[in-house]
């Protein structure tokens, strides 16, 4: 009966390996693909930082380039929204360009377009947040919604784009 008992054992260590690797490496196949498709969206012109180089406590501004309706849904915690398709150098006008700044948008290809904007317009401290909120919101980072409330929901523009986010509600 203990024979029974250890080589019961021994497969359910086995299975439960099995599907741990096997996560593992959807996991990582999934941040592979995802990477992939970041490299041929961006062109990496600018500065970039990944979620885990920034932290909402220090002095970073953060400016979200989504549309305002991606932006009332939910945004990273103090975020200024400035957009993307009717952005407005004015919208700058009260950020001192010597913060240092992270832009971000969903991905990350309207925050690196902004990005190159406001590097012409003379801000020195300026990134782009690589992987946008799906990033931030993928690496258990808060959000809140328009109300400052902490939220799971994320606007992820449409279903084609919504298989990037990994963690939090989908919203389109």
């Amino acid at each position: 009966m203990a024979i029974n008992m250890d080589l019961n054992l021994k497969r359910y260590s086995l299975l439960i390996f099995i599907l741990a690797f096997s996560s593992c490496s959807y996991a990582q196949k999934s941040q592979t693909e995802f990477d992939g498709m970041l490299d041929k969206l961006l062109s990496h012109s600018v500065k970039e930082v990944k979620p885990s180089d920034v932290s909402v406590k220090s002095d970073v501004v953060f400016l979200d380039t989504r549309e305002k309706e991606e932006y009332e849904i939910s945004h990273i915690e103090n975020a200024i929204w400035i957009g993307f398709d009717n952005f407005d150098k004015k919208s700058l006008a009260k950020i001192p360009k010597s913060k240092p700044i992270v832009v971000y948008c969903s991905v990350g290809y309207r925050s690196e377009k902004i990005t190159e904007r406001m590097e012409k317009l003379g801000f020195k401290d300026v990134s782009s947040l690589y992987g946008g909120i799906f990033s931030w919101k993928d690496a258990g980072l808060k959000v809140v919604d328009s109300s400052g409330k902490p939220t799971e929901k994320v606007h992820t523009y449409n279903k084609k784009w919504s298989q990037w986010l990994k963690n939090g509600e989908k919203v389109y």
